[in-house]
């Protein structure tokens, strides 16, 4: 009781003190117990706040401008063990002591490396088989500043969190509008390392009513985007959550539901690294209207790089038109150029057409020949980054119209100057050289990005060379299928065009004219260009036999109107199973199978 009565008065003296303006108070009590005196750690003004709200009215424990010296412990690695009772005694002292909620204590301990790292070099704390015990001595009488291992948790950097951190808290309990609307947050289901983000871009957010915050969230899902994609949304664009619902924002989501782009595919196009203008991205839709571009060719370049509206909200498409208007290409011509070459707007594709189309211009060649490299290489132009025209001319000591004409006559020699070893022109005689290039221009067109993975890999997997790959590309467009349609059928059967053209022909042919199936069914399985022709033959005059017997029950292809199984049915399952599903269904099958078989091999 008498203790007690103590500890009530003191707090009425710290009291009275800080109505005076006395910042720092230092009771009696607490100056023989911690000698105070004698650690001039905590006799700063700047760092020290004495605070009348605490449990025990001690030195406040402020540690962001705390910079340990490099051969201090904290220079060291801190022990899976050591850092294990660490988190522990310091969530005891934020969910015991200082009655944070359970979950926000755990995260906190847990997320904080580098409060807690240098709480232990502050706490001084010599044995280390007592690391608990002793810190939990220390946080007794030596109250954190918990907005420090807070801001931490949610994923703020140090260098960010100084001047985010209140004038005069240091409890979290203190400040009950912001814990309410981070809870908000967190129950609906935002990542708690994505929250200190949303605090620093718009502080606004957390300082809602209760239910505003809410009724904002709702607000978003009203427009048809799901739970996740709203998530996804205001982490990235938190100041969506300022005001009403963002007048914009809904335009964008109207033009593309007009495109027919679906409310929730932005979510896998949205990054926290970017930032996005919404309005930017309205007129980069109207620009790309009054270009000619349609709704499917639309739907086509974004699914392919939707970088090209969300990235940098549309300021290097702006500036490749720009360019390529400049160089003296059409509206018309600048369309078919990207859509032909997408990758045009990824990467460092941009930045590199552009300083090639300057160092054409730097060494004198015309604009007219500019613009027809451009228009028939644009992947050469667009993949290096050539040196200065005064290093490459030293280099071979050659005038600069040779240098401009070697280029007009191959445009490839481009981009043997961008290399970094030794100036030199490539060999026209080197034919393997040419054959790869010519490989991998084309599969630059179907959209594979230079020296990935999976260009190497389509690289081994593609016979032939370029023009002869180009030729049976052609001949697949050419028999009625869209550009797209094969591009994604051959990037998921590499094998389709390693045939020749009159191979493919045939068995088009066979497919549409002898089966009755539609061209289309080839885009849902490519492989089946993939069989051999006796295969295909064999399998489907034991399909067509059992048709005929009613054994079996077609499928109608939607908005054809035929009735066929699906290819991969016939084709894709191996013999055993083939006799199993289809040939078995009817008593004289198997007997019809192998008479068929004996006289495709007799023939």
């Amino acid at each position: 009781m008498i203790y007690w009565r103590f500890r009530k008065g003191v707090s009425c003296v710290c009291k009275m003190f800080s109505l005076v303006n006395h910042p720092w108070v230092s009771p009696v009590f607490a100056e023989k117990s911690l000698n105070l005196q004698n650690n001039p750690s905590f006799c700063s003004r700047k760092d020290r706040i004495f605070y009348s709200t605490s449990a025990t009215h001690v030195a406040e424990v402020s540690l962001r401008e705390f910079n340990p010296s490099p051969n201090s412990q904290s220079a060291t690695r801190i022990s899976r063990i050591i850092r294990t009772e660490a988190q522990e005694a310091l969530f005891e002292y934020l969910h015991s002591t200082r009655s944070l909620q359970f979950t926000d204590a755990e995260h906190m301990s847990k997320n904080s490396p580098t409060f807690l790292q240098n709480l232990l070099v502050f706490a001084k704390i010599e044995n280390e088989q007592e690391i608990a015990r002793s810190l939990t001595r220390f946080l007794r009488y030596h109250p954190i500043n918990e907005f420090e291992p807070f801001f931490e948790s949610l994923g703020l950097k140090q260098t960010e969190i100084s001047p985010l951190l209140p004038r005069n808290l240091m409890f979290l309990s203190d400040d009950d509008v912001l814990l309410g609307n981070f809870h908000v947050l967190c129950n609906y289901g935002i990542p708690r390392s994505k929250i200190g983000k949303m605090y620093k871009e718009e502080k606004e957010i957390f300082r809602y009513d209760y239910g505003v915050l809410a009724s904002k969230l709702r607000a978003y899902e009203e427009l048809g985007l799901s739970k996740p994609t709203v998530i996804k949304l205001v982490t990235c664009c938190p100041s969506l959550l300022i005001g009403g619902v963002k007048g914009e924002f809904v335009r964008v989501l109207e033009e593309l539901k007009d495109l027919g782009v679906e409310h929730d595919w932005i979510r896998k196009c949205l990054s926290d690294k970017n930032a996005y203008d919404w309005n930017r991205m309205l007129g980069m839709l109207g620009f790309l209207s009054k270009m000619g571009c349609g709704k499917k060719d639309f739907r086509w370049l974004i699914a392919k790089h939707h970088g090209v509206l969300f990235n940098n909200n549309g300021r290097k498409f702006y500036v490749i038109v720009a360019l390529l208007l400049k160089v003296g290409l059409k509206m018309h011509e600048i369309l078919a150029l990207l859509l032909q070459y997408p990758r045009v707007l990824v990467g460092n594709f941009a930045k590199n057409l552009w300083q090639s189309v300057h160092f054409l211009y730097e060494i004198g060649m015309e604009t007219e020949d500019i613009a027809k490299i451009v228009r028939n290489y644009p992947q050469v132009l667009g993949s290096c980054s050539p040196k200065t025209p005064k290093v490459i001319l030293s280099k071979l000591n050659i005038e600069l119209k040779n240098l401009c004409d070697i280029i007009k006559e191959d445009p490839y020699q481009l981009s043997k100057l961008a290399s970094r070893s030794k100036i030199s022109f490539v060999q026209v005689t080197d034919e393997a050289g040419m054959y790869l290039l010519e490989k991998t221009n084309f599969l630059l067109k179907l959209g594979f990005v230079e020296n990935s993975d999976e260009m190497a890999k389509a690289l081994k997997q593609f016979r032939g060379r370029g023009d002869q790959l180009q030729e049976r590309f052609d001949c697949l467009v050419g028999a009625g299928l869209d550009c797209h349609d094969v591009s994604n059928m051959i990037k998921a059967a590499p094998p389709v065009l390693n045939q020749s053209k009159d191979v493919i022909e045939m068995k088009i042919n066979y497919l549409v004219n002898c089966l009755g199936y539609p061209l289309q069914s080839v885009v849902a399985f490519p492989t089946y260009l993939c069989y051999d022709l006796e295969r295909i033959k064999l399998r489907f005059s034991m399909y067509g036999w059992m048709k005929e017997k009613g054994a079996v029950k077609p499928r109608s292809f939607r908005n054809l109107g035929t009735e066929h199984l699906a290819l991969s049915t016939i084709l894709a399952c191996s013999e055993l199973r083939f006799v199993k599903y289809l040939v078995s269904l009817h008593p004289e099958g198997p007997e019809v199978w192998e008479r068929l078989k004996k006289t495709q091999s007799s023939s």
